[in-house]
């Protein structure tokens, strides 16, 4: 059997869905949005998990299913998000999906229930009678369930519609087995941000990718690579991106990308509730995202001169250029640890340098004035004077010793070794 489709390579964006402040959709925003992604990319993916098809009405997702192809035209292909947990439902969705134009749906297993193989491929049964390719949409840290490559090789060679999967388990095992299988059959994309060049370089079609909101070309110059053979640029681009991708994985996906875009001049709203700005996505989060879009020249930096004690200091600001960033005779390190599963950030800290006279100075005076229940600043060294404010709140014992004592150790030591006591 020859592959059933052509059109399912490269580079597609998994788009967000912007929302206005009363929480309903932005249309020009996002087709802003694709005007945007479309110059760098081979298709476009809307009403998918990147785009909140979970928290979206039926309405709603046949909206922008019908906008994101009157926005492409012919220009690239549209695969819908349609999956849903009912099999009426998914089927109406795909229907629909079929009467604006799509080129394919993406469809995850149903969810919740978490029905039997049998009952999900008998699901898909059901779909494929709709007569639209569909790309199978593998992504158990959402569903719940992971496809077994018996199940996605049963139905790629039994259903004629079925043209394609998108793996985002990031588990390379399984898209290994999807290879020998039905690879040259139907077209097999990587979800994972984090595995994308390894992915490619395997075999995979191409990536379906909720980062490729951000950096579309950058994802591009990736496939390339890849295509022409040179795995090594390839590579050199995935490690470049790396934290970018990870921050956005590991950190809440969708609120990521919304703040991402809004960062780069792209306003797209928040996630709807549930989900908002410092929950999942934190703070910090947040920062860390913007240091890698001014690393990637997605966003611009200002560069600020400090006198201190006679020596002059340039950085760019608001973000410190890379970890460690180092001046003459000074570093200002930036740190981070995880420690997993699944990967939660231990610690992430922050270092300010500023003259006693200067605002810092004063600024540590006026925070050893105030109250502050469950982030109380401590002086943890006095040469130089340093106090540690914490961002997190620290509710119990387990967090005092690892925010005052262990952390802060790690602060004294870095603060010796760089600047000396």
């Amino acid at each position: 059997m020859g592959n059933k489709t052509e059109w399912f390579k490269g580079i597609f964006p998994a788009l967000v869905t912007p929302f206005t402040q009363n929480d309903e959709i932005d249309e020009d925003a996002y087709r802003a949005l694709i005007r945007h992604v479309l110059p760098h990319v081979d298709g476009l993916v809307p009403a998918g998990t990147t785009g909140e098809f979970s928290y979206l009405s039926i309405e709603e997702r046949k909206r922008i299913i019908e906008i994101a192809v009157e926005e492409a035209g012919n220009r690239v292909p549209i695969v819908a998000g349609t999956g849903a947990q009912s099999t009426r439902e998914t089927v109406e969705l795909t229907r629909c999906a079929k009467d604006a134009g799509a080129a394919g749906a993406l469809v995850v297993a149903p969810y919740y229930l978490k029905p039997s193989f049998n009952e999900v491929y008998e699901h898909f049964e059901r779909v494929n009678e709709i007569g639209l390719p569909i790309i199978l949409y593998n992504i158990p840290q959402c569903s719940g369930s992971h496809f077994r490559w018996w199940t996605a090789e049963g139905m790629a060679k039994n259903f004629e519609n079925v043209v394609g999967i998108k793996d985002s388990s990031g588990d390379l095992p399984f898209m290994e087995a999807m290879f020998e299988k039905v690879k040259g059959e139907i077209g097999i994309f990587v979800g994972h941000d984090e595995v994308v060049a390894a992915a490619l370089a395997a075999g995979a079609d191409g990536a379906i990718l909720a980062s490729a909101n951000l950096i579309p070309d950058l994802w591009q110059k990736i496939y390339q690579a890849v295509q022409a053979g040179d795995l090594a640029t390839a590579q050199k681009w995935q490690a470049e991106v790396q934290k970018l991708v990870r921050i956005v994985v590991r950190c809440g996906s969708t609120q990521a990308v919304k703040e991402g875009l809004g960062m780069m001049g792209l306003p797209v709203g928040d996630s709807r509730h549930p989900i908002m700005p410092g929950g999942a996505f934190r703070r910090e989060d947040r920062e860390e995202l913007r240091i890698q879009l001014e690393n990637l020249g997605k966003i611009g930096r200002v560069e600020r001169e400090f006198d201190l004690d006679g020596r002059v200091v340039t950085s760019q600001y608001p973000a410190v250029p890379r970890t460690p960033a180092r001046f003459e005779g000074f570093t200002l390190k930036v740190g981070e640890g995880f420690a997993g599963p699944p990967f939660q950030e231990l610690a992430h800290i922050d270092l300010l340098l500023g003259v006693k006279e200067g605002p810092v100075g004063r600024a540590i005076e006026r925070a050893l004035s105030e109250e502050r229940p469950g982030h109380e600043v401590r002086v943890i060294t006095e040469r130089p004077r340093t106090l540690l404010a914490p961002t997190v709140t620290v509710r119990t014992a387990k967090q005092r010793r690892h925010v005052y004592e262990e952390a802060a150790k790690g602060v004294v030591q870095a603060i010796e070794a760089e600047i000396g006591a």
